[in-house]
């Protein structure tokens, strides 16, 4: 049996994942690390992964999660970017644009953060 648009519509908001801006945030200096994602569950639980196993990339965030150990960071959600009606969007540049008003509002790419680029 077929579903019809609204139906669709329904289905594909039931499915979509949780999007927007997380950080990682080290209580000890107050370092965070700054990120988006179309599936905030699932980067986080990837970078704790990541992080548990000596895996990450920035080496920094890498080395003080080694040296304070798990306890010593929150993972957290900032910003939720909401699905459109629509059916599948690509909601890259939307991301992008919410992530740089986060990076203007908090500045992780300086002193006090782990986002260097």
């Amino acid at each position: 049996m077929a579903m019809n648009r609204k139906e669709l519509k329904n289905k594909y908001k039931e499915t979509v994942q949780p999007m927007g801006i997380y950080q990682i945030r080290n209580m000890i200096n107050g370092k965070i690390f700054l990120g988006s994602s179309v599936n905030l569950n699932g980067i986080i639980n990837r970078h704790k992964f990541q992080l548990k196993n000596g895996l990450h990339l920035n080496k920094e965030l890498q080395n003080d999660f080694a040296e304070v150990g798990e306890g010593g960071f929150a993972f957290e959600i900032l910003d939720y970017l909401t699905p459109k009606e629509d059916l599948p969007a690509d909601y890259a540049a939307e991301l992008r644009m919410l992530e740089e008003l986060w990076r203007e509002k908090i500045s992780p790419q300086h002193e006090g953060g782990y986002n260097h680029d």
